[in-house]
């Protein structure tokens, strides 16, 4: 039940990301609830939508999401997706992505939460601090995420806050916006 109930808020915030709840003692359902819902890729040539989802792999981790992304970044079409888990460390949150290569897999395939060893290794994790309303941390190094996210070569930031997500390439300056959708603005499908 109480399971039942975690979820549940998380999907209200999901869709209702215009109100701004305040921070609570667990920062791991702090960055889940934040985190959750879908947002559109904001900055020119960034046509990408992410949709975040909560998603029961293990009662170990009750508030993993699984992320896909979809759509087209420049020239390039773009189709991944994978697991984010978090978990808590003192005052910041440890967040992993790890990706799934088979374009298969989704949320409610029966091996969402199976992964092979290239996709394990590939794991993309970052140590995120709270931050004003939201969070902020950097991917551990170079190459680290490289093999995870198409493209991630170097050292990037990401931060969020409600309503807004952004990732940053440390050296180059690129940055990606994302602003998250309201119920109302959502893609049909």
């Amino acid at each position: 039940m109480r399971r039942f109930l975690s979820v549940a808020v998380i999907l209200a915030a999901a869709l209702t990301p215009e109100i701004s709840a305040a921070p609570s003692a667990n920062k791991v359902y702090d960055m889940a609830a934040l985190l959750s819902g879908t947002f559109e890729g904001s900055t020119p040539g960034n046509h990408l939508l992410l949709d975040l989802r909560p998603v029961s792999l293990d009662p170990a981790y009750p508030f993993d999401l699984f992320l896909s992304v979809r759509g087209k970044f420049q020239d390039d079409n773009v189709h991944q997706q994978g697991v984010l888990r978090f978990e808590q460390s003192g005052q910041a949150v440890f967040f992993s992505y790890i990706p799934h290569f088979n374009p298969q897999i989704s949320a409610v395939s029966p091996g969402a939460g199976q992964f092979n060893e290239v996709e394990l290794s590939s794991a993309c994790m970052m140590s995120l601090m709270p931050r004003g309303d939201g969070f902020f941390g950097d991917t551990l190094g170079t190459t680290s995420c490289s093999q995870a996210m198409r493209g991630a070569v170097g050292k990037w930031t990401l931060e969020f806050e409600p309503g807004n997500l952004r990732l940053r390439n440390e050296k180059t300056g690129e940055t990606l916006r994302f602003k998250q959708l309201t119920s109302r603005e959502l893609p049909k499908q």
